[in-house]
């Protein structure tokens, strides 16, 4: 009614979970009804591979230093300087920058640095462009940043970007095209001629209207990639970068909450960009990322993930489902299948295998109705025993 004192906004977003979330939390309680060994869950990008030994015994380390007031207590502003210079070394050894702790602010993972980053170029009547499948939460950052989300219509072929609809959806009101790659849920990776493409695009427009428009590279997959694929340092080629990292997946820590925003000193007004990046995180009461985990960052930002075991899921998956007859495009990165839905129908699919007890994701909400993602980070035991079922799906509808 017209006295309603709750916002009506959040509380959509409060009582409609995320469609992953709902299909994880069913399958929660189906574990409970049927037993762990009979329910076959692809839901979520919870990564299955354990954390680096080197990570745990860093923070016991910390811990038994015993000095648990500096281990616990608030961090300046942009973050533990001895991580920021650890983490700008790295991004230098391994990319070729010269980038400094002042062009990194740590957050609460990559989610707050988007969000944050969306917010500090927040203008009036701003516009934000994302590419489907994109990444189910991105609407909602838009629209709590106060812009207009843009879409540009998946490429089903080979899930890059197309480019045809991309221009048409440029306009001057557009302050950012957000950028994902590799990406979730088509563990597809823009290859550096997509990228540069890109670049040279913004680059024109931007030079048109005026004023800068930014790619915030959304990329916490960075690390996970496949067959040799090259996952290109954005702000190499395209100045006008915020990077949003995590360190969620590349060091199995998604509920530590810990990753950074980038922006190099080549980007324009980089370091007002900054500060309103930390000012936004500031607004959102995000203002001190988890400290014990800055100070591991300090020792730890070399290590990289041993992505054997999402390979050999990937590659079993992908092979099975290929001779049943799905149709999937083999993703180089990430730890996603995004299969066509047979049938073309993704949530009467996904209905279908729920009465199976096999919970997989349909790609409404990524974007993208007539496929369904499957996460690959699950043990490789489940995988080969849910194989009957993928079959017994396909049979079904051919039938």
């Amino acid at each position: 009614g017209g006295d309603n004192m709750i916002s009506e906004k959040m509380y959509v977003l409060g009582s409609k979970q995320s469609c992953i979330r709902e299909i994880f939390e069913f399958g929660l309680k189906r574990k409970q009804q049927v037993g762990e060994e009979n329910v076959f869950d692809y839901s979520l990008g919870n990564p299955s591979i354990p954390t680096h030994k080197q990570v745990d015994n860093t923070i016991t380390g910390l811990i038994q230093e015993g000095n648990s007031l500096m281990l616990h207590g608030y961090t300046p502003a942009g973050g533990d300087k001895r991580a920021r210079e650890a983490i700008a070394e790295d991004l230098n050894e391994r990319y070729g920058m010269n980038i400094s702790s002042n062009n990194l602010l740590l957050t609460c993972g990559a989610a707050a640095a988007v969000i944050a980053s969306l917010k500090a170029i927040a203008v009036k009547d701003s516009e934000v462009i994302v590419i489907a499948p994109y990444f189910p939460e991105s609407p909602m950052y838009a629209e709590s940043s106060g812009m207009k989300l843009v879409t540009v219509p998946a490429d089903t072929e080979a899930f890059q970007i197309r480019f045809d609809e991309l221009e048409k959806r440029i306009t001057p009101h557009t302050q950012a095209v957000i950028v994902n790659s590799p990406n979730n849920p088509s563990g597809a990776v823009y290859g550096r001629e997509t990228l540069c493409r890109l670049g040279r695009l913004l680059e024109q427009r931007s030079a048109e209207y005026g004023h800068p428009i930014y790619i915030i590279a959304d990329e916490p997959y960075r690390e996970l990639v496949y067959d040799g694929a090259e996952v290109a340092f954005i702000p190499k080629l395209y100045a006008n970068t915020i990077v949003c990292y995590s360190y969620s997946k590349s060091m199995s820590l998604p509920g530590e909450r810990i990753g950074y925003a980038c922006v190099t000193d080549e980007a324009e007004d980089s370091h007002e960009l900054l500060l309103a990046i930390s000012g936004a995180s500031r607004s959102m009461g995000h203002v001190c990322a988890p400290s014990t985990m800055q100070q591991m960052l300090a020792h730890c930002v070399k290590l990289r993930p041993d992505v054997e075991a999402y390979d050999r899921n990937r590659r079993t998956l992908y092979d099975a489902l290929a001779e049943y007859g799905y149709k999937c495009v083999k993703p180089k990165g990430a730890f996603y299948l995004f299969v066509e839905a047979p049938g073309g129908d993704a949530k009467e699919f996904a209905a279908r295998a729920m009465r199976k007890d096999l919970l997989v994701v349909p790609g409404n909400e990524f974007g993208c109705p007539g496929h369904f993602r499957l996460s690959t980070c699950v043990s490789h035991d489940m995988i080969k025993r849910s194989l009957p079922i993928f079959r017994e799906l396909a049979e079904e509808t051919q039938a």
